[in-house]
């Protein structure tokens, strides 16, 4: 396994507020400086603002690879909320690898912390909500740049500037783009056996396996 090891630019932290009208969120995240503790439901002093469809165990830490700014900021142009981390509610913002290279169970020691990959993230309407537009959301589906979710398997501590390495790269074949492009970017007809591989596999956050038996059947 060749060794990856992603710069961490900034650990980010968040509380509810609204984003418009009817619209709370927590995705609005500002950098902490300091050691800050990662726990097995995610990052001390973070909250979401929907625990229904956010947090638990597998969307306890969320990583945004911030080599997709550049591809935003042509996107929005040059939005504000784009000058800094933090624009699409990440915890972790990382530059050396995307979700091309990041695969499903890789393994990462942050700190004295050990985090894996569980799923993608699938964005919702409140990316519209946050950057005032209406085509943000389907710019994301459509790219897929939109990070991914770790689970906690061993708490710890972390600050901006600790190297994240990867010690375990189980599924290569199994990239978070490709998982993402099958379960939430449509591509589950074309590749029938991927999707119902992924309905089987105990690593995948349990949201999307169901999703994956669904469109399997």
């Amino acid at each position: 396994m060749a060794t990856l090891v992603l710069a961490l630019d900034a650990i980010l932290t968040g509380k509810p507020a609204l984003l418009a009208p009817d619209v709370l969120s927590a995705m609005g995240k500002t950098p902490v400086a300091g050691p800050v503790r990662i726990g097995w439901l995610g990052l001390a002093g973070d909250a979401v603002a929907d625990p229904i469809h956010h947090g638990g165990h597998d969307k306890a830490v969320h990583l945004v690879p911030q080599e997709h700014y550049a591809w935003w900021r042509g996107e929005l142009d040059a939005h504000p909320l784009l000058e800094t981390p933090g624009a699409f509610g990440e915890n972790l913002a990382t530059r050396g690898a995307t979700e091309q290279a990041l695969c499903l169970g890789d393994r990462f020691t942050l700190g004295t912390a050990l985090l894996e990959i569980s799923h993608g993230r699938q964005p919702c309407s409140k990316l519209n909500a946050r950057f005032g537009r209406r085509d943000v959301l389907a710019k994301a589906v459509a790219s897929g740049h939109v990070g991914l979710y770790l689970r906690v398997l061993r708490e710890g501590e972390a600050q901006a500037g600790d190297p994240m390495t990867r010690v375990e790269h189980p599924y290569p074949e199994w990239p978070i783009t490709r998982v993402f492009n099958l379960l939430v970017g449509g591509g589950f007809k074309a590749d029938p056996a991927g999707v119902a591989a992924l309905a089987g596999m105990s690593v995948l956050a349990e949201a999307w396996r169901s999703r994956a038996e669904a469109l399997a059947r």
